[in-house]
């Protein structure tokens, strides 16, 4: 077997994130080192007590989580609680973790863990890029002492989410995700070899493939062993998903199912359909498997202006700029081989957990 991909999660704890954090954990090839957090679907204390409470679930209490910036680097902070809930993760309610956030900042454990393992650990980030840009502005090398870093966000080829030209994680921090990719730029720029590698970016081009639906949701419980009444009952026709029975007795299927059902609401008032986008787990799986998706080198710049292009990912598709590329943007996805991962493994996770053990069969610690 393989070395594990040590990994950094950087994360603002909304419902997808939630996921992703779960599926690192549920991940044989993962070492999740560290996750950070970030200002973005829910203010920060929401974020470290959602990813917390998250890891706990999971029994990684082992894996530290720092706090990080409380807002972007220049505008001012805006929330989505109408997408994820209250708190972030829909109508899920967790009890809080025994264990608090590690003392040291997040874009200083980002800085650290990289000097420590230079070239070993990979970044994901899964929010704004606000950690990441204060963690360039510390450590300069940051781009040649990381394995590579990918990155959730953008709408390269397609709408907008949250305005009709802007994805949500890019419109929060524009100016992070321009301070970013300009680190690397010039990186790359001194560096006789092409080092460090091209940011990998999965926005809605690609993600928003991963459709979620109520079956996926009844097959994952099935596969954490909750009995079939219960399972079937949350792909029944015409009934709102809810947890019974096996699957309310069941801790990482409870918070699965409230957490998605608000997401589901979300998406059925908006995008028409009973289901969700789960962008984030998306992008865990891809950086896992890089054969789930297919990408292509473009030179991408942000639009920081007032108007209807504010947060834009402008990409040179044509080539028109003469410009060198600076990301890998991701322009297909199979999607049906990451559902069908996301529901073994969280339904094995959500199985062992139940049982007081690891995914793998040990007995795990919570």
């Amino acid at each position: 077997m393989n070395k594990p991909t040590a990994l950094i999660l950087d994360v603002d704890t909304g419902i997808d994130d939630s996921l992703a954090l779960l599926y690192a954990c549920a991940s044989p090839e993962a070492e999740l080192v560290a996750v950070t957090c970030v200002a973005g679907n829910v203010p920060l204390d929401a974020v470290v007590s959602n990813t917390l409470a998250v890891l706990a679930l999971a029994g990684r209490e082992d894996v530290p989580v720092h706090a990080g910036a409380a807002g972007p680097l220049v505008k001012a902070l805006v929330t989505t609680e109408e997408t994820h809930g209250p708190r972030g993760l829909g109508h899920a309610e967790l009890p809080g973790s025994a264990t608090g956030a590690a003392e040291v900042p997040a874009a200083t454990a980002i800085v650290d863990l990289a000097r420590a393992r230079p070239g070993e650990v990979r970044l994901i980030t899964l929010g704004p890029l606000t950690n990441l840009a204060q963690a360039l502005a510390r450590e300069p090398r940051l781009p040649d002492l990381l394995a590579g870093w990918t990155m959730m966000g953008g709408a390269f080829g397609v709408p907008g989410n949250t305005t009709p030209t802007s994805e949500w994680n890019v419109h929060v921090d524009p100016d992070a995700l321009k301070a970013c990719l300009s680190a690397w730029a010039e990186t790359r720029a001194r560096n006789p070899s092409p080092t460090p590698r091209l940011p990998v970016a999965m926005g809605l081009d690609v993600t928003e493939r991963a459709r979620i639906l109520p079956e996926h949701v009844a097959a994952l419980a099935r596969r954490a062993g909750a009995s079939a009444a219960d399972a079937a009952a949350l792909s029944a026709e015409n009934s709102l998903m809810r947890p019974r029975g096996s699957v309310a007795g069941n801790p990482i299927l409870r918070l699965i199912v409230d957490a998605l059902r608000f997401y589901f609401e979300f998406h059925a008032a908006n995008d028409g359909f009973y289901g969700a986008f789960i962008h984030d787990p998306f992008v865990v799986a891809a950086t896992l498997d890089p054969d789930l998706v297919r990408t292509r080198p473009l030179a991408v710049d942000i639009e920081l202006g007032a108007g209807p292009a504010h947060a834009m990912t402008v990409a040179d598709w044509r080539g028109a700029w003469g410009a060198a590329p600076n990301l890998d943007v991701a322009i297909e996805g199979d999607a049906t081989t990451f559902l069908d991962r996301l529901v073994s493994r969280l339904g094995d996770l959500a199985e062992a957990r139940a049982r007081g053990t690891s995914a793998s069969g040990a007995t795990a610690p919570g």
